[in-house]
């Protein structure tokens, strides 16, 4: 039997895309084969995305990067303004993201241990990747706290993050240098379409707990509606979205959902895709790009798949578009103050 001290000794470092300048392999991949070339082509997508100046940038996030190291790549996007919305899993935001806030870790782990003894230890795992269920209460319960102070009534995902992201910004945050601060900061606004399945769950169950009315709920359909309005008044936008599930799928349906209002708007004119998702049994998030051009998604202009592990092509890409510095001289579009 393993102390919990022992198993949690190392912690995961996240890879920096601002010492690390990715252009070489970059370019050597563009004369390649296969992913190598595919991950070159997205790098060159996601620069369009940048240097077109009415274009917008949604980043989506699914899986668990942000755990395996990733979670730096992102932050550094955002303030670099590469990014002017994201949409992700609950886990992503606040098991992730938010837990290190607060002064919490990833820890490096095995994939090869007694899962029955990490029970016994109260550890969580990832993969080889694991995390203090402790602390992960540590964060419900700070949910929860947060929650209290609000007042009762449905809110958007987008407006409780933003709420998570001002409590931070307030002095609250053991590491300033999170997604939920840095997107508040930067007015970008964070969509969690199944918010309630992470850490934020739990804690608003506590917060709902012995009350009958005047409670904090989360309203999913005016997130949806909140999205889609960012990509009415946008107009031109591109997605880069690390992995897919209900983020990727959440992103793309806001054009078919402003044509069910009446409105025209465009596809979206950019799409970058990493994922591992096989296609032949209706998986990544069931469709290719190509395929979610059919319906009426996704322009098939600038768009990649890349079929690649994320931790491993997401920092070399974002490395790369980073140290070309097209985001140097672009409009901030600070879609937040649409609903402020």
């Amino acid at each position: 039997m393993m102390k919990k001290t022992d198993l949690l000794k190392e912690t995961v470092e996240h890879v920096d895309i601002k010492v690390l300048d990715a252009r070489p392999v970059i370019d050597a991949w563009r004369n390649m084969s296969f992913s190598s070339r595919d991950a070159a082509r997205a790098a060159d997508i996601l620069n369009e995305m940048l240097l077109d100046s009415d274009c917008s940038v949604i980043l989506t996030l699914a899986g668990s990067t942000s755990a395996g190291g990733c979670m730096q790549v992102y932050v550094d996007m955002v303030k670099a303004g590469m990014v002017d919305a994201v949409v992700s899993t609950g886990a992503s935001i606040v098991d992730m993201d938010f837990l290190e806030a607060l002064g919490y870790r990833h820890y490096k782990g095995t994939s090869d241990i007694d899962d029955k003894m990490l029970r016994d230890n109260y550890i969580d795992r990832i993969y080889d990747t694991f995390i203090d269920e402790e602390e992960l209460q540590a964060v419900d319960a700070t949910v929860k706290d947060i929650a209290d102070t609000l007042p009762p009534g449905p809110y958007s995902s987008r407006a409780f993050i933003r709420e998570m992201g001002r409590w931070l910004a307030a002095g609250n945050a053991k590491k300033t240098d999170s997604l939920v601060q840095a997107c508040f900061e930067a007015d970008v606004p964070i969509f969690c379409p199944a918010f309630t399945d992470s850490s934020a769950g739990f804690g608003l169950v506590m917060h709902q707990e012995g009350r009958t009315a005047d409670y904090v709920s989360i309203d999913a359909v005016k997130d949806f509606r909140e999205l889609t309005e960012i990509k009415i008044q946008a107009g031109t936008t591109g997605l880069f979205m690390v992995g897919g599930g209900v983020p990727k799928n959440f992103a793309q349906d806001t054009v078919v959902c402003a044509e069910i209002l009446g409105k025209e708007v465009p596809m979206h004119a950019y799409a970058v895709q990493i994922t591992v998702a096989d296609v032949r049994d209706g998986a990544c998030s069931s469709s290719t790009l190509k395929e979610a051009s059919s319906w009426g998604k996704v322009d098939t202009v600038k768009e990649q798949m890349v079929f690649a592990e994320a931790t491993t092509v997401v920092p070399l890409i974002v490395s790369d578009v980073y140290h070309r510095g097209a985001w140097k001289n672009r409009q901030r579009h600070r879609y937040s103050r649409l609903f402020d």
